[in-house]
Formats: structure tokens, C-alpha cells, sequence
């Protein structure tokens, strides 16, 4: 018995009333009750949840799953424990008051930083909920307390997020909306304050809380020295019966929050007014009354404004003059919100002046996108991963142009510069933003690119062109190029994709001198790659990549009316070679080799943290170079493959052999137990009971002694990129199993449903699973040729379809498709499902 399902699926076949839970005859602990997919969190369920709310590039908090906020980021920079002590309370008059959160989580209690000293500082102590509930609608999240007052209590917390408008999807805002309603049988009169200390304070300069519109503005001041100092945190409602207290109790040890909290318990709102600086702290407060199943309200909007920092990352080149009279500050990163809003108010007077229409909007896009029949697990797989984009794992810098980490340190970046290799699993971005996502491919291509087609695959910040002093990476550069004809389909620009055109064939002669110099369509020479090492010899995991880029640069090169021929035969015969030197009759490999190529010896040859001691050395007479996969059974064997589909191209090779890779993959490497596997490198992914998907398993023996350095690990976005691809060929059930299994890792009891990680937080390639709406249902939409392609490997679906001009979900029902419009215009002149062309109904639901 393997988890928690397997037992309640054994249970339900059994058509027992009671049986013997598992380890009930050997001592080990039964498994607990599994939470269905897509519904809420309560109970241990809801232990770890933390969901991003902000906007894209501007920094966020979370909404943990008790209510309280927490992992505030608005400095734009990562803050993962930032837990400051701000808090809603509701005092019922006569009755008691309470924090609106529920029961603070044992795992605070002891093992953080500092636990020793007692929480000092948290507000942790305070009296508050006795229970809470969590549920996820992106970008919604709601909390729902309950206590024994007779006021019931919920939370939505929710930030903008719109399809095809990245500015509104960016802004510097959430909100946290306080639903009352009156259990009792008679009136209540209330008063509800939020409350906070000045977390935005920053050591030797003025710090302060002023005034906004019903509410506080937490503040600290730049200083010719440190300009990033400046940061400005506003909290306000839309009541106009609020009253302000500026400036919390002045004194030493817990005076400012032991008075606040006497004020909370005795149902006072005080109105004190704004000091100079030196305010600890400040409370807004909304008296009400409610009658008898009476409901009231309360939006408390929060905005920040910090527009300065000291970030930069890479080095540019020396031949590069930036222009930065008009202001010095844009030697460094700043944020794309500071050249929008002035300031502060100006900032909340937008989030005040445009608050229905951006919750409008926002709950349209909520809607339609869960108006799904679509496997929950599946659902739930995609929409938690669409919280990588309010976390700060992305930017956007002044001008608008988007760019990213890999993933989220506790207190910085992980891995910088919209990193190629990483992003090419990106699938999310180019339909729900194809703006910001073309942006992307504007600096691989036109900023971090030499005249020579070497392309950098970790753009400067602020972009700037880059030193070109290490490897190309072979998988990034090549996906690329597919991603050139992918926007180029979403977006329907050819003028566009003309125009990238030259720079992306100068990509693709480069990767021919550089990896395929014999020209047999193979990628051979030692290349670099997302596993952060050199393959030496031939893959098919780069091959694939090599022919995906070979189509697209020859299909875009003949719409423009280029000569492609050479690329034509190019991809004729690496498509030969990989099918028939690289298959074993299972699944792709690696023939490895490291004599007879025109790269230098592997101890001689640039790489990252490759070291050849005299061990190394005596491996490598033995065995060849470090770090390669060889005969193994690579989980991204065939990648190139998947990226082709996902970029609007046909399959680049054989689709059974394709097939058999894919379930080889699958038998051998997913795993539902991990307890007996070695994994000596980074364990935390998976482990012990869990299951998962490994990205390399030796099926047939000849593993080396050092495989490549990740091996043995589990990576979501490599788990959905499969499963995507699976679903593709037709192996739905294998492709679920894989899913379902990330998803139980990620129930709230241990990790946070909301955080998928790999080298940091919110990693990046989770946003593969944005590709299973394609895997499952076939949805693709052309803007080029203004067609709907279908081709259902679940028989009837309605599903979620986002596209440049508009989105809203494509239905098929006994072979007949529909689409219905929710926002915007998607023209189809026509349908192809299956292969075979049909007619379809469009409807407008926004007109």
C-alpha cells in the first residue's frame, strides 16, 4: 500500500463496511483520509498553505490559510519568512474579541530562526479563531473561520489578474475583503480594525505613518546614500465610517501592542493622529451593527510603492553606454509599477478609484477558467502553479519588459536571467500574456545575442547586452527558436516574427558550428544544459530540440519566402540518425563520447563546478566524462518533442517511437513509493513514502559512477512535462498517475500547495503544467490561419482557452464543437478536430 488513495481506492473496490487499515497489523501509522482534488483545505490539510497574492513583477505577500498574512515581499526582493505583525481583529461587544485568523500553526511554535527567544514580536499570543478553512480559486483565496461568536467570519484575499492585460495584472496591490454575518437571533454591534506595526521601517532613516483616504501609510525614507530605503505600505478601506489611529501606544518592551490590543478587547476605535516619525505602529477601525442574519463587508485594500533598489545582476558588456542622465537610478532595477504611479497616493487612489472593475474582470477570468471538466487533479496542478507569477520569482522592469528568476530564494533570486533552459518549460505565459512573453524573446535575441548567434542564456537585469563568457545552452537556444513560431502563431504578427527572423537563423547556424559541425542533424559536441553540466556525445535529448528548432526556422523561413533547403536536409538526416543510433527499441539514449570531437579534453574544457581531481581523473580513463546519462532512460529524453507540440509544430520524429520513449518512462521511472531510493543529491522534492517521477533511471544497466548531478531527484515541472506529453500520445492514465502524485506531495500537511520548488521557491518549470489544457483536449488555437484545432484524448470536455485577442472555453459534446467567448474576440474561420476540418458555434458571453 503505497499512500493514502491507493487505500481508499482498495477500500471502495472492497465493498467492505470496515477492513483492516494498512499498518494496523504491523504498527506503522495509518494513512489519513486524502482530500479530493480542487477542494478545499481544512483540518492537517491546511497546515503549510501560503498563497501569493500581488502583482506580476511587483512583489507580494501570502494569504496563509488561517488568514494571516505573511512571506511580505514588496521590497523587490524575496522576504519568504517576513511575517510582520499585522492583523484584522473583531471585537463583539459584550462578547469577546478575536484575531481573524485561526489557530496558529504548531510548526511556528518551534524550529524557525530565533524560536528560542519565545516569538517575540509575533502577534501569535493574541485570542483568535478556533478553526479555519482554506480554498483556492486563482487568483481568489478564502478563508473561512469559525469560533464560538456569534458572528461567523470569511476572507477572500485576491489580487488583479487578466488575461492579455499584464499592466493591470501588475500592479503593486491586493485586498483582503472581511464577510460578517450574524448567527444569533439578535443585533450585534461590532467593531472591526486591522492593525500593524511599521514593518516597512529601515535602520538610519526617517520612518513614519501618515494618512490616506480611510486608512495608514507605513513609510521609511531613502537617503541620498540609499535611495532603496524608500517604501511606502498603504491600508485603507473603502468605509468611510473609518476612524485612523496613527500612531499606536509609545514605549518600550510590548507596550504599543499590549495597549492596541486592550483598545481591540474593549471595542474602542480611537482616533489619534499622525506623529513626525516614531510611530510604532497604527489601526484602522469600522464600528457596525448587525441585525439577525444580517451580513456586512469590509475591504481593507493594501498598496505599496518602493521604486528604487541597488539590484543588478550579470555583467555588461564594456562597449555598452547606458543612458541614464535623466534619472541614475535606472543603472539599477526598478520596478515597472514606479513609472506608472508617482507615489503612494497616487498608487492607492488607482486601487480606490478602479477596484470593481479590476475584481470584475479578475472573477471573470476565475470563472471561466474553472468552468472545466477537466480532471480536478489537473485543474488544481495548473492553477497553483499560476501563482509563480505573483510571487517573486518574476519582474518587470521600468520599461515593462518582463524577466525572472528560476525560482525564489528565502532572501534572494534564485539563478537569474530569465534563465532559457529553465523558462523553455514555460507554458503558461505565452497564452495568458503572449506581450510579456514576445518580450522575452526580444532580449534572448536582440539584447543577449552576438552578431555571431551565441546566445547568453541568463539575460542581464535591467537588460543590458551581455558579457558572452561561458556556454551557450544548447537546450535554451534551441527552444528558443521554437518559441520564435510558437509566439509567432499565437500572436498572428508576421511583421513581427520577421523581424526576429534573421537574429533566429543567425541562432541556428550557430548551433550547427557549435554542436552539429559535421552537419549530421545530431547534437554531438559537448553541450550545455538544464542540468547545469556538459553532455558529451550525442543526446536525444538535445537532438530533439536540435530538429523542433530545424522545423520552425524552416517553416517561418518559407512564409517570408527564405531559402531553407539546407535546413530542410539538415533535419532530414538527424531525424535519420536519432531514430535509428539513438533508439534502443525502448526509449532514447546517449552515446557518450569525448575523443574524435573538436572540443577540447573534458578536464581542459569550460564547465561549471566540474572538477577532475585524481579520482575524477581515474573515472574518466574508466569510464569517460563526468555527469552523463549514457544508456539511462532520461525522463526528458524526447523533450524537444514536447516543446514542438506545445509551440504548434508536428511531431519532429517517429510518434511511436515517441510512444515507446514516453512509457518507458514511464514504467521505469515513476515511482509510488520512494522510500527505498538513493538519491544522495537534493532529497526534499520527494522522499521516503512519497512518490514520483525520477529524472533518470538505468533500466538496462551501464549507469556510471557519477550520472549527471540532479539524476536522482524529482522535479515537478519535468513530472507535468511528461505527463503533457503522455496525454499527447494518448496515455492519459499514465499521465495522471504522474500528476496525481505531485499533487498528493503538495496537499498542505507538509509543503505548500501553493509553492512548488526545486532550486528555490515558485520554481519556473512548474509552469509546464499550464500544457496539459493541450494534452488532454488538443485546444490549440492559430491566429495565423485563424483555426481551432481539436483533438480530445478524453471524449467530450469543456475546457479553458486563452489566446492574444481574447479567451474563454472550447466545449465538445458528441463530436460537435463550440466555443464560447467570455472576453474579447477570438476570430475562427475554422475548425479541424482530429485532422478532419468542421464548422463550430461561437458565442459572445461579453457582448
Amino acid at each position: 500500500m503505497n499512500n493514502r488513495r491507493d487505500f481508499l481506492k482498495m477500500t471502495a473496490l472492497s465493498g467492505l463496511g470496515t477492513i483492516a487499515a494498512p499498518g494496523a497489523l504491523t504498527g506503522e501509522p495509518a494513512p489519513l483520509p486524502a482530500r479530493p482534488f480542487n477542494t478545499k483545505y481544512a483540518g492537517p490539510d491546511n497546515n503549510r498553505i501560503a498563497f501569493p497574492l500581488g502583482g506580476i513583477g511587483a512583489g507580494m505577500c501570502c494569504l496563509e490559510g488561517t488568514g494571516a498574512l505573511s512571506h511580505m515581499s514588496v521590497r523587490n526582493n524575496p522576504e519568504v519568512f517576513n511575517e510582520p505583525a499585522m492583523f484584522a481583529a473583531l471585537c463583539v461587544k459584550g462578547t469577546a474579541a478575536r484575531v481573524l485568523e485561526g489557530p496558529v500553526p504548531d510548526w511556528k511554535r518551534f524550529g524557525q530562526h530565533d524560536a528560542g527567544l519565545g516569538g517575540m514580536g509575533a502577534t501569535w499570543g493574541l485570542p483568535r479563531m478556533a478553526s479555519a478553512e482554506f480554498n483556492a480559486r486563482f487568483p481568489f483565496g478564502t478563508v473561512s473561520l469559525t469560533d464560538d461568536l456569534p458572528i461567523a467570519v470569511e476572507i477572500t484575499g485576491w489580487s488583479p489578474f487578466f488575461p492579455n492585460d499584464p499592466d493591470a495584472s501588475s500592479l503593486p496591490m491586493i485586498a483582503l475583503e472581511y464577510r460578517f454575518t450574524n448567527k444569533g437571533l439578535r443585533p450585534r454591534d461590532c467593531v472591526f480594525s486591522y492593525n500593524s506595526r511599521n514593518f516597512m521601517e529601515q535602520p538610519d532613516t526617517k520612518n513614519s505613518i501618515g494618512l490616506t483616504k480611510n486608512g495608514y501609510v507605513l513609510s521609511a525614507a531613502g537617503t541620498e546614500k540609499d535611495p532603496q530605503k524608500q517604501g511606502d505600505f498603504a491600508i485603507f478601506t473603502t468605509d468611510d465610517a473609518t476612524v485612523v489611529d496613527a500612531c499606536w501606544f509609545r514605549g518600550g518592551w510590548f507596550d504599543p501592542l499590549t495597549m492596541i490590543w486592550k483598545a481591540i478587547e474593549n471595542g474602542d476605535a480611537n482616533s489619534n493622529a499622525a506623529v513626525p516619525e516614531g510611530a510604532p505602529g497604527a489601526s484602522l477601525f469600522v464600528p457596525f451593527t448587525l441585525v439577525p442574519n444580517g451580513q456586512k463587508t469590509i475591504k481593507v485594500l493594501m498598496a505599496w510603492y518602493v521604486p528604487n533598489t541597488k539590484l543588478t545582476m550579470g555583467n555588461v558588456d564594456p562597449a555598452f553606454k547606458p543612458k541614464v542622465e535623466a534619472d541614475p537610478l535606472l543603472q539599477f532595477h526598478k520596478p515597472w509599477y514606479s513609472s506608472q504611479f508617482a507615489g503612494i497616493q497616487a498608487t492607492a487612489d488607482h486601487w480606490r478609484g478602479n477596484y470593481g472593475l479590476l475584481r470584475e474582470r479578475t472573477k471573470l477570468f476565475t470563472d471561466t477558467f474553472y468552468r472545466s471538466s477537466l480532471p480536478p487533479e489537473v485543474i488544481e496542478a495548473i492553477a497553483a502553479n499560476l501563482t509563480i507569477l505573483k510571487s517573486t520569482t518574476v519582474l518587470r522592469q521600468h520599461d515593462g519588459r518582463f524577466w525572472c528568476w528560476e525560482g525564489t530564494g528565502d532572501s534572494w533570486g534564485s539563478c537569474h536571467g530569465s534563465c532559457t533552459h529553465v523558462w523553455n518549460y514555460n507554458q503558461a505565459v505565452s497564452h495568458l500574456f503572449p506581450g510579456l512573453e514576445r518580450s522575452l524573446r526580444e532580449t534572448e535575441f536582440n539584447v543577449s545575442q552576438n552578431a555571431e548567434g551565441h546566445q547568453m542564456f541568463r539575460s542581464n537585469l535591467p537588460i543590458t547586452p551581455v558579457v558572452h563568457d561561458f556556454h551557450a545552452a544548447s537546450d535554451g537556444q534551441l527552444g528558443g527558436i521554437m518559441k520564435v513560431y510558437r509566439e509567432w502563431r499565437i500572436s498572428g504578427d508576421q511583421d513581427w516574427m520577421a523581424s526576429l527572423y534573421p537574429k533566429a537563423q543567425a541562432s541556428i547556424d550557430y548551433c550547427i558550428r557549435t554542436w552539429d559541425p559535421g552537419r549530421k542533424g545530431v547534437v554531438e559536441e559537448p553541450h550545455h544544459n538544464t542540468y547545469d553540466i556538459e553532455f558529451w556525445g550525442a543526446t536525444a535529448f538535445a537532438t530533439s530540440y536540435y530538429l523542433g528548432a530545424l522545423l520552425a526556422i524552416t517553416r517561418m523561413g518559407k512564409a517570408i519566402g527564405r531559402d531553407v533547403s539546407g535546413y530542410e536536409t539538415l533535419y532530414d538526416n538527424g531525424r535519420r540518425n536519432l531514430e535509428e543510433h539513438l533508439f534502443n527499441g525502448d526509449y532514447f539514449f546517449q552515446h557518450i563520447q569525448w575523443q574524435g570531437l573538436r572540443a577540447p579534453d573534458p578536464t581542459k574544457a569550460q564547465s561549471y563546478n566540474t572538477e577532475y581531481t585524481p579520482e575524477a581523473l581515474a573515472l574518466l580513463r574508466k569510464e569517460g566524462p563526468k555527469y552523463q546519462y549514457g544508456d539511462g532512460c532520461l525522463s526528458d529524453g524526447i523533450i524537444g518533442a514536447w516543446l514542438a507540440r506545445m509551440c504548434g509544430l508536428p511531431d519532429p520524429v517517429d510518434k511511436t517511437k515517441i510512444r515507446s520513449h514516453l512509457k518507458a518512462v514511464y514504467t521505469h521511472n515513476f515511482r509510488k513509493n520512494l522510500r527505498t531510493h538513493a538519491n544522495p543529491q537534493r532529497p526534499t522534492y520527494a522522499l521516503g513514502n512519497e512518490g514520483g517521477l525520477l529524472l533518470c533511471s538505468w533500466p538496462r544497466g551501464g549507469q556510471l559512477s557519477l550520472p549527471f548531478v540532479y539524476s536522482n531527484e524529482v522535479w515537478t515541472g519535468i513530472e507535468y512535462q511528461v505527463a503533457t506529453h503522455l496525454m499527447l500520445m494518448g496515455e492519459v492514465a499514465a499521465g495522471l498517475d504522474i500528476v496525481r502524485a505531485c499533487r498528493e506531495r503538495y496537499d498542505g500537511r507538509v509543503r505548500n500547495p501553493f509553492n512548488e520548488y526545486e532550486c528555490g521557491h515558485w520554481y519556473a518549470r512548474a509552469l509546464s503544467s499550464y500544457g496539459m489544457l493541450e494534452g488532454l483536449t488538443g485546444v490549440r488555437y492559430d491566429a495565423v490561419d485563424k483555426t481551432l484545432y481539436i483533438d480530445s484524448r478524453i471524449g467530450d470536455f469543456t475546457s479553458f482557452l486563452s489566446t492574444n485577442s481574447g479567451f474563454g472555453t472550447v466545449r465538445l459534446h458528441n463530436g460537435i464543437p463550440s466555443l464560447d467567448v467570455a472576453y474579447g474576440q477570438i476570430p475562427v474561420d475554422k475548425a479541424v478536430i482530429s485532422g478532419r476540418e468542421t464548422q463550430i458555434r461561437q458565442a459572445h458571453l461579453n457582448s
